[in-house]
């Protein structure tokens, strides 16, 4: 072949994926219909370079056809074969022209053309006044015979016979194995011997071996031998067909008692079946049928002459293999033309046949030859999923129609062939030719090359981000619960004020110390939830998940984030929050990851680390200045101090507190409940100067002036549990804090120095201790806070070295009065224990505030921590 191929492409509309096989039909004039699989239908004039009409159907279009003079189209859905008028398509489409003159115009199909009610229609054929359609019905092929009236478009058609086929089970799970595969819409043509009367509805020449809308001329030898003997007598049309369980099959019409039979069985499915000439005779017939199967399997069927005149003759099957998978195809006389989906080829159907002609006569034999490697022609034409029948234009070229996988219509033109023509004798018209259709040509394997680059560009950053998650996960893992993980989250708490009403935020910060960076995909998982939670939870810790995708966080940098944690009156302290690091498949691989086995819940969890926000974290603390004008407007309003004590007097109160007198005695007042913690003066001291110089390791390490302001200041400032609270960093030059819990009741902190004495073996011992103190009207807030102090102290304690004792005295200090409250308190909890198990007079209310005494009494007198 001389030159390369021309494409031009007249135009370009986009359709996403189909449930079938596309097709490229012509049709009046030079209109084209392109079947895309979808429930629309396209009508394209070849003439005007433009997209004339679209006709939307009830569902999707599995297979179209025309009838032999043109005028009719038929189109086959699931819910039955439609047929519409070529006359009713040009009235509407002139009435249009008012309205839009650019855009073409679009026709619903509606039920009113409906001709053949059948389901589940794959193909058709229409042949003089029949017409075929070919459905699977369950484990068998049905093909049906109808009768087509003239005025189709306006009646029924008349079921005439139909006849069935086992389906080839095999072949049709596989090719079903994949639920997002195109359906092969099965092949049918219509086969008749050279020597029979033409068609009436033929306008064609006797000198074409291939008649429009799939009809074929064969020749009177081959016919015989393919389809018997009764057939070639009465002159029969055979209906050819090519199934997609790789079954090739046959049915004569004008025979008595005809039934679909197999002809050849290709092991894959059928994707083309035609004719081709072979050689040139000059007989206007073709002498070889053409069968192609999906994955490049070629079936040549021809006679083999045995003898003079014909005697002795039998038909040939010859298979050959070419390169796939096979997409769509066509035939001219002596070439198939094929698409792979990224090239489109040509190949010689005569090379090799001529060869083996003499060799298979020698060997007078009939037997199916064994298949062979056959390389076809590249034309350098990628992405053609549709092509229609050949044609020649005047020069002799062939022109191919065809559709690409991005909606492109493309006329590809191939030169004329021509034996031993050098370059130098072309003329300069057929070299500006051959230049630009090489430019063609390169600008296709250019397109090519530009979508191979692409994504090998996207798999090589899909790979290398996986390979940062990857690294990233193992450093997670490695470090679980580790105070050095390079990946880790810290929070600072903060009250804010909106529309009158307090609430508390925490703002959590993700620290990357790592040397990776968090690319696009992952996301931060805060989830909030208290350790002690009210009854009305129904038992159940009520659990709050709050989720931050974030774009990238490079190496060395941080990402905060700000969630409410609890409203003014909320009582729900401590809580636990937990963090950790989600990442999801498919914001990385996309549409590919939803082709992926088990990709629809491939998400990666890691835990990063907990934190705790207790009740120091979550006071609101109130400065010397506003709690003495707060004090002050309290003494100044005696109207609200009469209006609270008279509602105070209503309400049931117990004082444990003695009924003293003063000028107070007649303001009732609410009940105070208190817990304190002592410690040893020289251990705060050491505590706060390893605090201190873990902050600043170069700094010098100097003991705090005021120990008590000092001890104070570090528990609202110091970092428990990784989590800060919003006014560290304020200096405090009083022991006594004022502040507001998160329930809404008032506290007090206090911090003093306290001499504890012991008289031991006749000689007085004192020590100096720091007590720090927490009072409240609320018994909750006592709690919270008074375990929210333990914690810190005992914390700091790990950090601080082991000293010894002064003394072995100091060590038995206050233990004797110890053991005896312990001995006191316990026996009042048995008592308490069995009024209420067994009610010996005993009321719920008298042994609640029998373990409150105890409870206050071991907070009242606690332990020294030396």
């Amino acid at each position: 072949m001389e030159g390369r191929c021309a494409v031009e492409t007249w135009a370009e509309f986009g359709f996403s994926g189909t449930s079938c096989t596309p097709k490229v039909q012509l049709g009046v004039g030079t209109d084209v219909f392109i079947c895309t699989g979808s429930d629309e239908v396209y009508i394209f004039s070849a003439k005007e370079r433009k997209l004339t009409a679209v006709l939307q159907f009830p569902g999707p279009v599995s297979d179209l056809v025309g009838s032999h003079d043109k005028q009719v189209l038929y189109a086959a859905c699931m819910s039955g074969v439609y047929c519409v008028s070529s006359q009713f398509l040009l009235s509407r489409a002139q009435s249009s022209l008012a309205d839009a003159a650019s855009s073409p115009f679009e026709l619903k199909i509606s039920s009113e053309f409906l001709l053949v009610p059948e389901e589940g229609v794959l193909s058709l054929l229409h042949l003089g006044s029949v017409l075929l359609t070919l459905s699977q019905r369950d484990t068998s092929w049905i093909l049906t015979l109808y009768n087509c009236p003239k005025q189709s478009s306006s009646s029924s058609c008349e079921s005439l016979t139909s006849s069935s086929l086992p389906l080839v089970s095999s072949v049709v799970q596989d090719d079903d194995e994949g639920e997002t595969r195109v359906r092969r819409r099965p092949v049918l043509i219509c086969v008749c011997s050279s020597d029979a009367t033409p068609l009436p509805s033929s306008s064609t020449s006797s000198s074409e071996a291939t008649l429009p809308d799939g009809h074929i001329r064969l020749e009177p030898v081959l016919f015989k031998l393919l389809f018997g003997v009764d057939a070639a007598l009465a002159k029969s049309p055979v209906i050819l067909c090519g199934l997609p369980d790789g079954c090739f099959c046959f049915l004569p019409l004008r025979v008595t008692g005809s039934r679909l039979r197999v002809l050849h069985n290709l092991e894959q499915p059928v994707v083309f079946v035609g004719a081709s000439a072979v050689m040139e005779t000059g007989l206007g017939h073709a002498q070889c049928l053409v069968a192609v199967g999906e994955l490049g399997r070629v079936v040549l069927i021809k006679t083999d002459k045995g003898g003079p005149e014909g005697r002795g003759s039998t038909a040939g099957f010859t298979e050959r293999c070419v390169p796939g998978p096979v997409v769509c195809g066509c035939v001219d006389k002596t070439c198939l033309y094929y698409s792979t989906g990224s090239d489109l080829l040509r190949l010689d159907l005569s090379e090799g046949l001529l060869s083996q002609e003499g060799q298979e006569r020698n060997e007078k034999t009939s037997s199916t030859t064994v298949a062979a490697r056959q390389t076809p022609t590249s034309l350098n034409v990628c992405r053609v999923i549709a092509l229609a029948e050949p044609t020649h234009n005047h020069a002799g070229e062939v022109e191919l129609l065809g559709l690409s996988v991005r909606g492109q219509i493309q006329r590809i033109t191939l030169p004329v062939e021509k034996e031993d023509t050098g370059l130098s004798k072309m003329p300069s018209t057929q070299v500006g030719r051959s230049a630009r259709d090489l430019l063609s040509a390169i600008g296709d394997v250019c397109e090519r090359a530009m979508v191979l680059k692409t994504a090998i560009k996207s798999k090589n950053q899909i790979l290398r981000h996986l390979n940062q998650v990857l690294n990233i996960s193992f450093l997670l893992v490695a470090g679980t619960n580790s105070e050095e993980n390079l990946i880790r989250c810290h929070a600072t708490t903060k009250w804010s004020r909106l529309l009158q009403k307090d609430s508390l935020n925490l703002t959590c910060v993700l620290d990357n110390s790592s040397p990776y960076v968090l690319e696009h995909g992952w996301t931060l998982s805060v989830t909030v939830f208290p350790l002690s939670y009210p009854p009305s939870a129904g038992g159940e810790s009520p659990s709050t998940n709050f989720s931050f995708p974030f774009h990238s966080l490079p190496a060395g940098e941080s990402l905060e984030v700000s969630l409410p944690l609890a409203a003014a009156g909320d009582a729900s302290f401590p809580m636990t929050v937990s963090c950790s690091l989600i990442f999801s498949l498919s914001s990385l691989l996309g549409e590919e990851a939803a082709n992926l086995n088990g990709s629809q819940h491939s998400c990666i969890s890691l835990p990063l680390n907990t934190l705790t926000v207790d009740w120091l974290h979550a006071l609101q603390v109130s400065s010397p200045i506003d709690a003495q004008k707060k004090a002050t407007s309290q003494c100044n309003n005696t109207a609200t101090d009469t209006i609270q004590a008279f509602l105070n007097s209503r309400q049931i109160k117990c004082s444990r507190r003695g009924e003293g007198g003063g000028e107070n005695a007649s303001k009732p007042e609410r009940e105070q409940y208190s817990a304190s913690v002592q410690v040893l003066s020289e251990l705060v001291r050491d505590m706060l100067v390893v605090k201190s110089s873990g902050e600043d390791p170069q700094g010098p390490k100097l003991a705090p002036q005021n120990v008590c302001v000092s001890l104070l200041e570090w528990l609202l400032s110091e970092g428990s549990g990784g989590v800060r609270t919003g006014h560290q960093g304020d200096k405090m030059s009083r022991s006594v804090i004022h502040a507001r819990g998160p329930n809404g009741h008032t506290v007090k902190l206090t911090a003093k120095e306290v001499n504890v004495e012991e008289q031991s073996a006749g000689k007085e011992e004192s020590l100096t201790t720091v007590e720090v103190q927490v009072e409240s009207s609320s018994i909750a807030a006592v709690c919270g806070l008074h375990h929210a102090v333990l914690r810190r102290v005992q914390t700091l304690l790990q950090r601080v070295p082991e000293r010894a004792a002064s003394t072995k005295s100091i060590r038995s200090l206050g233990l004797r009065q110890a053991l005896k409250r312990a001995e006191h308190l316990l026996q009042q909890i048995q008592q308490s224990r069995v009024s209420g198990a067994f009610g010996a007079g005993a009321s719920t209310g008298q042994m609640t505030r029998s373990l409150l005494s105890v409870y206050q009494e071991l907070r009242e007198n606690p332990l020294l921590i030396i």
